[in-house]
């Protein structure tokens, strides 16, 4: 049985209650007035709109809406038949002409609507031109219609379509107070979800923002020959578990937003060399090949690197999973050369465990993987791939499958990426060269690893730096003493950032001061604005982006 609104089930009802009442009444008045048939047909009249009580009771809705308006609408026919025109009748004919819309679905029961509007429309005319006599000849003594019949037609009319503006505006009232109610829950659980998230976000960063910055300042301090790519892979680790992090918070920031993607130029070569490495340690350890194919001659391209590596990273990681014995293999290659463009076709090609026919529709959903059994042997969060269908979609193109159970899965894509030039590369990697002369730095944090990676990274750039454990010590010190710019920690004992920031601004409306966060939130963003911050730096950040970022306040 289809499933009605509660409204329409509960007007339904209540119409037909009121309805049984009136069919009530016009046998009594029929009985006095020896009109026996009449009487009869509205006898019978109570049973039906009975029937229809128990069937809008049984949420039998279109039965129960068809049986009232067919009954209404020519019982008022034939009462008007009997009464005669000075009894005025019909005129509850325009209650029944209205209330098909608001029984009825305009959407999807337009027929329904159309037909139970026309009906006593064309009951009513049809009185008009057989000067009521369309289903009797005998009349009501015409003094007794006008002075007896008549007040009650007219004022059972307009009781009738009052009764349905009031009633209708309370059931419309209550529901409107439920969605509001409802959208008032939504909101909580999505405030606490963003809270969650955003704690989650802080207390993981946190010591991902110490590996990052300590593998920075290793790599920094002219380490040996044997050393560097170790250097680079945990770095890059750091990154890989970062990307971890960004999927829960991209795929909470995709169920509102869409994504932004920010392209720069790429050595595309360069950039997925790391990616074997970070994974080849994995296959070593399962006793699998990991293989790297790319075309040499691939041109610079404009890309979200930080995105595609994330695609990449997903698909290789579940590649590897999947694959006990033989190989995964990445496998980029360009397919054809537009004058400003090229198309670049990339496979991640394994000889797992495969995938269904019929399950490879469901992998791309949420939390969803091919059994309960994948995930019994396999882990996983089910998130990997519906971030690569929307991330890939978002570069205009779509990933595609072709699997075999026992032989293994291809995941595939192609998309279509502008050329980037030697000179807009080399703008991308040039390390900008900083002048401090000894600018004095407040840095806010009550983390002592992030305040020694913060430390060693300010000072070799020939930056002063001074420390506040909490926000009240930074206000205190900030009232004592004058600074160049402040880095200002969000989540912190005794006083957080956004308090400090505003008792700061309270005497001192100059010093620049950037937020230190590991929350992505736009709330949190805007909470920054609103405590008088200046910008903000992501955890764990770029130490490049923080000395930047640092310049461009201190200069402004």
């Amino acid at each position: 049985m289809p499933k009605y609104s509660q409204r329409r089930i509960k007007l339904v009802f209540t119409l037909a209650l009121v309805n049984i009442g009136f069919a009530i009444l016009c046998t009594i008045l029929a009985h006095k007035y020896d009109f026996i048939w009449l009487r009869n047909y509205n006898a019978l009249n109570i049973f039906a709109y009975i029937g229809a009580v128990y069937l809008a009771k049984n949420k039998d809705l279109n039965a129960a809406r068809i049986l009232y308006l067919i009954t209404s609408s020519f019982g008022i026919a034939i009462i008007s038949s009997f009464v005669g025109k000075n009894g005025s009748i019909e005129f509850i004919y325009m209650f029944n002409i209205g209330l098909p819309f608001i029984l009825f679905s305009f959407r999807r029961e337009r027929i329904f609507v159309i037909l139970f509007a026309l009906l006593p429309l064309v009951l009513w005319t049809l009185l008009f031109l057989t000067d009521y006599n369309l289903f009797a000849t005998k009349k009501l003594d015409p003094i007794i219609a006008r002075e007896v019949i008549y007040p009650i037609a007219v004022s059972s009319a307009i009781a009738l379509v009052l009764f349905q503006l009031v009633y209708f505006f309370i059931l419309n009232s209550r529901y409107f107070d439920k969605i509001h109610s409802k959208e008032l829950e939504a909101l909580e659980a999505s405030n606490s979800k963003s809270k969650f998230l955003s704690t989650m976000s802080h207390e993981i960063r946190t010591p991902l923002n110490a590996v990052i910055g300590l593998s920075h300042i290793l790599g920094d301090n002219n380490p040996r020959e044997d050393q560097v790519q170790n250097i680079e892979a945990l770095n890059y680790s750091g990154k890989i578990l970062l990307n971890l992090l960004n999927n829960v918070l991209d795929f909470s920031k995709m169920q509102s937003t869409n994504i932004e993607l920010d392209n720069i130029p790429v050595d595309l070569s360069v950039a997925v060399k790391q990616i074997k490495k970070i994974h080849e340690a994995t296959c070593l350890k399962k006793g699998i090949i990991m293989n790297l194919e790319i075309d040499d001659d691939i041109n610079y391209v404009w890309l979200d690197i930080v995105r595609f590596n994330q695609v990449i990273n997903n698909l290789v990681t579940n590649a590897i999973k999947f694959t006990d014995k033989g190989s995964v293999t990445l496998r980029i290659r360009k397919v054809k050369q537009h004058k400003d463009s090229l198309d670049l076709l990339t496979e991640i090609i394994d000889t797992g465990i495969g995938i269904p026919e019929d399950k490879q529709a469901i992998i791309w959903e949420a939390f969803a993987q091919a059994s309960s059994t994948t995930n019994r042997l396999y882990g996983g969060t089910g998130l990997g791939l519906p971030i690569v269908k929307s991330i890939i979609e978002t570069m205009g193109s779509q990933v595609k499958i072709d699997s075999v159970m026992g032989q293994g899965s291809r995941f595939y894509f192609q998309i279509n990426l502008k050329l980037a030039s030697d000179i807009d590369l080399h703008k991308t990697i040039y390390k900008k060269e900083h002048n401090f002369k000894q600018n004095t730095v407040l840095l806010v944090e009550d983390n002592l690893i992030n305040i020694m990676v913060a430390q060693q990274i300010l000072e070799k750039e020939n930056l002063k730096v001074f420390v506040a454990h909490d926000g009240q010590i930074a206000v205190n010190m900030v009232k004592e003493n004058n600074y160049d710019v402040i880095l200002m920690d969000i989540q912190m004992p005794i006083m957080d950032g956004y308090t400090a920031s505003k008792e700061i601004r309270k005497f001192n409306k100059y010093t620049p001061i950037l937020a230190l966060s590991a929350s992505v939130f736009m709330e949190v963003k805007d909470k920054m604005e609103e405590s008088g911050m200046n910008g903000f730096i992501f955890k764990p950040f770029d130490p490049e982006d923080l000395l930047n970022q640092i310049e461009d306040a201190i200069e402004a």
